[in-house]
Order: structure tokens, then sequence, then C-alpha cells
């Protein structure tokens, strides 16, 4: 792999990298009331974009194949969901006696709140060759789930702190994120050839405008003289990320390979990326809805940015290995279900 490939690959992170050190040396630019309006042009403009985008690129067709799977999209959304918050809550009981900044923690518990990804679960998914569909009924469902569930689990877990109305959290949600969402696949009914021939970089847009977002975000932090970050956080923050990641791709294997739970080894690359993994689209634009106009948001959303590329990493790097297991348990299970007819393959 070239370098060249790698950079095509690793953009994004190092996107994220440059508009948060643009951001620094130029603040007001980006700054609430500044030359580039955020609170229009973010607010509204680029979340909408990102979930039309979202809209035109999901495949209904493939969702309504996968439907059937029901106890595997049980199991992802109710550890993703249900599981993770809760984990993470009891585990920030812990946390909260040690030095570790508190708006980082807050943040690794808005991370526990996340609905699944949309495209990156669906990616290392792909890349092993595991149940793709799963992957990616898992990723929608639970993005669409998520509009409704991570707003409540946020407040649930962390207060609104806010002084804005539950009522208009939900309709900003429903305007900015719901009908791009439907007018999305509304229009790729209607253009739908045009799609699958030119197969336009979704991807890469709805990164590009997630950048801007962050950008943002970060000129408002740096504005703002009363926000200080102390490296001994951000570094445990990283580690402890990286744990939490490892320990639950851990749980899921052990849970979804258990001899009784019905679950092939394709199905269970799907339900490790899937149940693991937080969505980085989805939740930066639902936490600017959330805790709009707070001093603290981007120390929140630090651990939200740190998790995304870590996943990903995470993910690239155990590919090959999870591959392996799934080909070799594949083949174990073939033999041990020796048929009496030649099998097509």
């Amino acid at each position: 792999m070239g370098m060249l490939e790698r950079l095509r690959k690793e953009w994004f992170i190092l996107g994220i990298v440059l508009v948060i050190t643009v951001a620094k040396l130029q603040p007001a630019f980006g700054v609430k009331g500044g030359p580039l309006k955020p609170e229009i042009s973010i607010t509204y403009i680029a979340v909408s974009a990102i979930f039309f985008n979202s809209g035109l690129s999901l495949k209904t067709e493939e969702l309504t194949s996968a439907l059937m799977h029901v106890k595997l999209h049980l199991f992802v959304q109710i550890f993703t969901l249900v599981f993770f918050p809760t984990a993470i809550w009891l585990f920030l009981q812990l946390l909260s006696i040690t030095p570790i900044n508190e708006w980082l923690l807050k943040g690794l518990q808005t991370v526990g709140c996340m609905p699944p990804p949309v495209s990156s679960a669906v990616i290392l998914t792909k890349a092993v060759g595991g149940n793709e569909a799963a992957a990616i009924f898992n990723s929608a469902f639970g993005s669409f789930l998520g509009i409704v569930i991570t707003p409540l689990l946020l407040l649930l877990f962390l207060g609104s702190s806010s002084s804005v109305p539950f009522t208009s959290i939900f309709s900003q949600l429903f305007m900015t994120v719901v009908v791009p969402l439907i007018i999305g696949q509304i229009v790729r009914r209607y253009i739908k050839e045009w799609l699958e021939r030119k197969k336009p970089p979704f991807g890469a847009i709805s990164s590009c405008v997630l950048l801007m977002i962050i950008y943002t975000t970060f000129c408002d932090t740096f504005s703002n003289p009363n926000i200080d970050l102390d490296k001994f956080s951000l570094i445990i923050i990283v580690f402890i990320i990286f744990s939490i990641q490892l320990g639950f791709m851990l749980l899921t294997f052990f849970f979804s390979t258990r001899q009784n739970s019905g679950f092939t080894p394709a199905d269970t690359v799907a339900i490790i990326f899937c149940s693991t993994h937080k969505s980085l689209t989805l939740g930066i634009p639902m936490l600017k809805i959330v805790f709009e106009g707070y001093e603290h948001l981007s120390l929140i959303s630090v651990p939200l940015l740190i998790y995304h590329p870590a996943q990903i990493l995470l993910g690239s790097v155990l590919v090959p290995t999870i591959k392996s297991w799934m080909i070799s348990r594949q083949k174990a299970l073939k033999l041990t279900k020796q048929p009496k007819m030649p099998v097509k393959v």
C-alpha cells in the first residue's frame, strides 16, 4: 500500500487534525455570529446536507432482505443503545473520583449514547467478508432509532444542560435529520439508475461537511478563554477509549459465538463491528442540537472525535485476524455438517 493510497484512506483523520489546528489559529472566522454564520450554515444547512446525503445513499432494497434476521438486530441494538451507555455510566461512577477532566468524562457518556455509524461498521464487515446486509440494516436501523433514542439517552444520563426545551430539540432534529433523510430516499427512487451508474462519492461529501461542523465547534472553544484541557486527561481518555473498544469487541465476540447463539461466523463479524462502533456523522450534529449554546460543547465532543478514528484504526488492524478466524470457523462448521449431497460453492 503506497503512501498516496494510505493518505486517501486516512485523509479524514488528517482533516480533523487540520481543521482543529486552523480553528486554534483563526477562531474568529467560525464562531457564532462570525463570517461563516454557523448558527445557520452549520446548524441547519450542513446537518441537513449530511442526512439528505445519507438518504440518497441508503439502499432501501437491501434493508428489506436483511429484515428477517430479527435476533441479530435485537442483539446489536440492545447492546449499542442499552448495554453500552449503561456500562459506561457505571464505569464513570468509578472514574469520577479521579482527577480526569469532568467534561471529557461527560463526553465519554455521550459516546455511549450514540447510535451505530452509517459507514465504518459496514466497510469493515465488507472487508472481512462478513454479513454485509445485516451490517447495512443495523447501521441504518440504528441511525433511525438513534434519532429518537440518542437525545433521550443524553437527557437521561446527562440531563439537558441547555435551557432548550425538549420539544424544540425534537422539532430541530425532525427538520434537519428526519425530513432530509426521507427526501433523500424519495429522490433516490427517481434517480436510482443514475446513482448506480455514476456512484457519487457520498462518503467523501459527508466527511467534508462533517469537517466543517467540527471546525466551527472548535472555533467556539478556542475563542472562549475559560476552557482548559490538560494533557493528562486527554492521554488517559485515549487509553480508556481503546480499552472500551477492545473490551466490548471481545464481549460481543464471546456472546455471539456461544454454542446455542444461532449466529453464523459471518453474523458474528457484523455483530462485532455494529455493536461497538459509534456514529460521528449523527453524533456531532446531535450534540450540537442537544447542548446548544453550551460553553463546554467542544470538550464534551472530544471523546467522540477520538472514538471515531480509533474505531476505524482498531477495526482495520483487526481485519486480517477476524477474517482468518471467520474462514477457519466456517471450514470447521462445514466439516461438522458434512452434507450427503455435493455443496455448491
